[in-house]
């Protein structure tokens, strides 16, 4: 179990609803009903050993996830896969009730299936899986990134395009685009670039692909987004 806030929403509960079931407990400090309903959560979800994971957020500190979950009243309990809602209910239940609920998120036998198949991660299981499911939020991008490190770069774009666009497939796109460059031959690009990024969609599609690249960690990162706006405002 952990805490989640508004920054941490979408890489805590989003992203990892893709690779395991997550339920996300609303509450409050003042809220009555919560306190007994949390150990029962945590409880019953432990028992999964990890099946099903459990995140709380306080939504009086964390105003935007309530308001993404429309929430009126708590406290209110949505399980997530794959970033969607699932199943949900609002009140007070048992722990017969919490058992119930947490049941129907265990993975089947064919999800089952499907992971082994992710976790092997060679390109026969991923392209098995995506024979099953074309859009999966996992194995796609993941055989996107194999087929970019086995020079099939284009394989790889138009692959990504059955999916919506999230950083990790941005990030693998733009490998795909730029063929990886190292780190100085990217920033001597973006010197040279940021001079014609003005009116220029391709050009400036370019620089923001040597940006993936280079990596939101990379020291020139931020101060080279800083000159893209000042370039173009």
């Amino acid at each position: 179990m952990s805490d989640v806030t508004d920054a941490t929403f979408a890489t805590d509960v989003l992203d990892r609803s893709n690779s395991v079931p997550v339920v996300v407990d609303l509450w409050a400090e003042w809220c009555g009903p919560c306190k007994s309903l949390g150990p029962i959560l945590e409880k019953v979800i432990a028992e999964t050993n990890g099946e099903v994971e459990l995140v709380k957020v306080d939504v009086d500190s964390n105003p935007q996830t309530a308001q993404a979950f429309q929430v009126q009243s708590i406290p209110a309990v949505y399980a997530l896969k794959d970033g969607k809602i699932v199943d949900g209910f609002v009140g007070a239940q048992g722990e017969p009730q919490v058992r119930e609920f947490v049941q129907r998120l265990l993975p089947t036998e064919q999800d089952q299936i499907v992971a082994a198949l992710i976790t092997k991660g060679d390109e026969a299981s991923l392209r098995e899986v995506l024979a099953a499911f074309p859009d999966h939020p996992v194995a796609l991008p993941q055989l996107a990134d194999l087929l970019v490190d086995t020079d099939r770069a284009e394989e790889a774009l138009e692959l990504l395009k059955r999916i919506p666009e999230t950083p990790q497939t941005r990030q693998i796109a733009a490998r795909a685009r730029t063929g990886e460059p190292g780190a100085d031959d990217i920033l001597a690009s973006l010197d040279e670039l940021l001079t014609r990024v003005k009116g220029d969609e391709d050009v400036r599609q370019q620089f923001l692909d040597l940006l993936e690249v280079l990596g939101p960690d990379h020291p020139s990162t931020a101060d080279y987004r800083r000159r893209l706006a000042s370039a173009l405002f």
